[in-house]
């Protein structure tokens, strides 16, 4: 079997049981990119040599018997936004163009304790803010399935890479669908766990309290195999839960139950026999490409065959999501990047007149259109005389849809939605209409401003042959529910679609 075509799992059981070596995997790959990647541009950064000497590492803990783990061996990418000592780290900024972090970040940290391989990190939109993998300094990726449409965003270049062969698996990171979104796109499994499940420290912030790393594969089981890996709780991220020993709130004065751990392979189970699944009337209204309707609906009837229990209901404030998303992703993003700034590290200007005139001119020249655009958005609502109007107002609304979902997940074990309105759109489109593209985050931003982990699926093709995911939502710590009723349609839906 070509190596490229295999999943995570499958290659790393090959490589345990002798039948293929790590570096066979990682040369695997690097052939594959060298094939396709002049056209796909999935990465930013290849680092070939030390893919393979990190191979032959690998590869004698193996033979030893000290790496037994499922991804021992197998060759992974890592969004340019992840902190790597031994690669650069660029957000896919002018302004980070020759960064080297002194450290690598706790989620990459523990995806090489795993024994995975990192072969490069990959293209995404400039510091994550855009829905296409267009705003990136180092050109455009483009989506394997048709070299002229984009692969989604913003990580857009993990997946692009996962699904044209060139990286078994990846890491992204998800602030307002980032994931799911480019997952749908371009036909993969893109998983965002549960906000604090993932150890932040490392990840570049755009919008701290929003953003989640997460992993990208070809199927649930390697999706599942990738966050057993990379969750943790880490004592250097003020934000990370540790679930081993946290517990819900008190409740009649008792201890409340443990939340459920970090053995997410254990939900690999193909059985949805009286799961409760709901279906927001809201998300299936207008806006909604009728042939992902389609797709949705033929999913949901597969899952309803199996013995869940289907019931559509009305999921409020979902208009409200859109503006409360982009007034506090904007506000945390204005601040988090104000230390780029030329002094410290990172592009600076050429010439220039004071250190004012300094700042002025390494931040105009270093950030591109998109993350200027949302950093003069956050200063606006962050000023004096507008805070209470804007940023508060939205914090305020943020707490009113965690209220809605907690509301539905009291009546439901998982909640199904589109990823994205329509199939991935062609190159060059959603840019000249900022507002449109934010817009196409409808149904993804929710899970992030609610903290809930969210799982992308495909489940079919349009006219075009571009790739439609569905999006399962469940309550938090509940990844074994979405991951068990993903695996479930997985299985069936060849069978039963």
């Amino acid at each position: 079997m070509d190596i490229t075509s295999m999943t995570a799992v499958e290659l790393g059981k090959r490589i345990k049981a002798g039948k293929l070596s790590a570096m066979d995997a990682v040369q695997g790959c690097l052939a594959q990119i060298d094939k396709v990647e002049k056209d796909v541009h999935s990465f930013v950064t290849i680092d070939r040599d030390e893919a393979l000497r990190r191979a032959e590492e690998v590869q004698k803990q193996i033979d030893e018997g000290t790496l037994n783990g499922p991804l021992a061996g197998v060759p992974v990418a890592v969004k340019d936004n992840l902190c790597t000592s031994r690669m650069r780290t660029t957000c896919s900024s002018k302004i980070l163009e020759n960064f080297r972090p002194s450290y690598t970040a706790e989620a990459v940290c523990n995806l090489e304790k795993a024994g995975a391989v990192v072969i490069g990190k990959t293209n995404m939109d400039e510091f994550a803010m855009g829905s296409t993998t267009e705003t990136s300094y180092f050109g455009v990726t483009r989506n394997p399935w048709n070299l002229d449409h984009v692969p989604g965003g913003s990580s857009g270049g993990s997946c692009a890479a996962v699904a044209a062969g060139e990286s078994v698996c990846a890491l992204g990171s998800d602030t307002g669908g980032s994931i799911r979104q480019p997952s749908s796109f371009c036909g993969v499994v893109g998983l965002k766990p549960t906000y604090g499940t993932v150890s932040r420290y490392g990840l570049i912030a755009y919008g701290s309290s929003l953003d989640q790393i997460g992993p990208i594969a070809k199927d649930v089981t390697d999706c599942a195999a990738v966050l057993e890996a990379i969750a943790s709780y880490d004592p250097k991220d003020g934000t990370s839960i540790d679930r081993s020993v946290y517990r819900k709130a008190m409740t009649d004065g008792g201890e409340g139950q443990a939340v459920p751990g970090y053995d997410f392979m254990s939900a690999l189970v193909n059985d949805v026999s009286g799961m409760r699944i709901g279906i927001p009337k809201d998300y299936f209204g207008d806006g909604l490409s009728a042939e992902v309707r389609e797709q949705i609906r033929k999913a949901v009837r597969v899952l309803e065959s199996c013995g869940a229990i289907v019931e559509e209901f009305d999921l409020s404030l979902v208009k409200y999501a859109i503006p409360a998303y982009y007034v506090i992703a904007s506000a945390e993003a204005s601040s988090n990047l104000s230390r780029f700034d030329g002094v410290k590290y990172g592009y600076r200007t050429q010439e220039y007149e004071g250190l004012h005139h300094m700042y002025k001119k390494t931040r105009s020249e270093g950030f591109g259109a998109e993350v200027k655009r949302r950093i003069m958005l956050g200063s606006f609502v962050l000023s004096s005389g507008y805070y209470d109007a804007y940023y508060l107002k939205a914090l305020k609304t943020k707490a009113l849809i965690k209220e809605a979902f907690d509301q539905a997940f009291a009546r439901f074990d998982v909640i199904v939605a589109p990823a994205a309105p329509t199939t991935a759109p062609e190159l060059g489109k959603s840019l000249n209409d900022p507002l449109k593209m934010y817009l196409g985050d409808i149904y993804t931003i929710s899970v992030n401003l609610a903290g809930l982990p969210g799982i992308s699926i495909p489940v079919g093709k349009d006219k075009k042959g571009l790739p439609v995911g569905m999006q399962m939502i469940g309550n938090c710590f509940e990844e074994k529910k979405i991951i068990r009723a993903a695996y479930t349609l997985e299985q069936e839906g060849g069978r039963k679609s």
